[in-house]
C-alpha cells in the first residue's frame, strides 16, 4: 500500500488551508497514494488558542468534515484529516480530534487526541488544556488496498508522541500502521521528535506515517517539520525538512512479517 504523509504551514485562514491541503491530497493521489494523511490543526492555526473555539464542528457535519469527505471521494483516497476542533461538553472546549475517511467519503474513525502538551521555555508558552478536553480511548481503523490487502492503522496525535503505552496498546490490537499527524515546535522537534517516532517503529514492530506542520506561521509560531515514514526496524524510508509537500512511500505486508517473525518481541513481553 502506497502512503503519503502530508507536510503543511497552515496559516489563519481556513478556505486558504483548505485550499492548500486539496493541492496536498490531489498531488498524492497523482503520485499514487491510496492512504494519504494530514498534519495537526491542518485547517487553521490562529493567532490565539481560543481563535479554535469558532471553528468547532458537530461531529457528522461541518465544513472541514464535509471537505475531508468530499476529497476522499474526488481523490479515491483512504484520508485522515490531522486534526479539527469538535464540539466538547461545555462550550469553553473543544475535542481535538483526527477523523478518517474511507474512499467513499465515508467516515471510518474518530480519535480525540488523548495527551495534551504543556511546555514551558523561555518566551515559549503552551498549555492545550486551557481551550481542549482530552479523549481517552485509543482508537484503531482497518483500510484495504487496492491490492486487496488490509491494514490495521493506530491513530494518535503529535503529544501522544511521548507516551509509549498508546502505541502498545495499538500494537497488541494487531495495528500495522501507527499515525502521528504532529505540530512540534521546533525546539522539541528538533531535539526529540525522530528518536521518538524511530523508537514507536521499533519498539511496536510497525510503520509509523508522521505528517507534520514545517515552517514559519503567520501566528508567529515556528513548527519542526520533517514529516517522515518509518519502517518496522526503524529506518526513516522518507521524508520532508521544511516547507509543504507530500512525503510518499510504500507498505510491504511481505517484509512487516519477515520482521516480526525475525525479531518477536511482541511475543516475549513480561509486563
Amino acid at each position: 500500500m502506497k502512503v503519503a504523509a502530508l507536510q503543511m504551514v497552515s496559516g489563519t485562514s481556513l478556505e486558504a488551508n483548505l485550499a492548500a491541503a486539496r493541492q496536498l491530497l490531489e498531488q498524492a493521489a497523482r503520485e499514487g497514494a491510496e492512504l494519504a494523511v494530514l498534519p495537526e490543526y491542518f485547517c487553521f492555526m490562529g493567532l490565539r488558542d481560543e481563535d479554535k473555539l469558532d471553528l468547532r464542528e458537530e461531529p457528522g457535519a461541518g465544513r472541514v468534515q464535509d471537505f475531508l469527505a468530499q476529497a476522499a471521494r474526488d481523490c479515491k483516497l483512504w484520508i485522515v484529516g490531522g486534526t479539527l476542533p469538535l464540539r466538547a461538553p461545555d462550550d469553553a472546549h473543544v475535542y481535538n480530534t483526527s477523523m478518517a475517511y474511507a474512499p467513499d467519503g465515508t467516515c471510518v474513525a474518530r480519535y480525540d487526541k488523548i495527551h495534551l502538551f504543556r511546555f514551558h521555555h523561555g518566551n515559549e508558552q503552551f498549555d492545550e488544556t486551557r481551550v481542549i478536553t482530552p479523549g481517552a480511548m485509543p482508537v484503531q481503523f482497518t483500510a484495504t488496498a487496492r491490492d486487496g490487502s488490509t491494514w490495521r492503522i493506530g491513530l494518535s496525535v503529535c503529544y501522544d508522541l511521548r507516551f509509549p503505552e498508546l502505541y502498545r496498546a495499538h500494537a497488541l490490537a494487531g495495528a500495522d500502521v501507527l499515525l502521528v499527524p504532529s505540530a512540534f515546535t521546533f525546539t522539541t522537534g528538533s531535539a526529540h521528535w525522530e528518536v521518538l517516532l524511530r523508537a514507536r517503529a521499533v519498539e511496536n514492530l510497525a510503520y509509523v506515517l508522521a505528517p507534520a506542520q514545517g515552517g514559519m506561521h503567520e501566528n508567529g509560531r515556528r513548527t519542526w517539520g520533517h514529516s517522515m515514514l518509518v519502517d518496522p526496524w526503524g529506518c526513516v524510508m522518507a521524508q520532508r525538512a521544511e516547507g509543504a509537500g507530500v512525503v510518499c512511500g510504500t507498505l510491504d505486508a511481505a517484509q512487516l512479517r519477515a520482521m516480526r517473525a525475525q525479531l518477536p518481541a511482541l511475543d516475549h513481553r513480561v509486563l
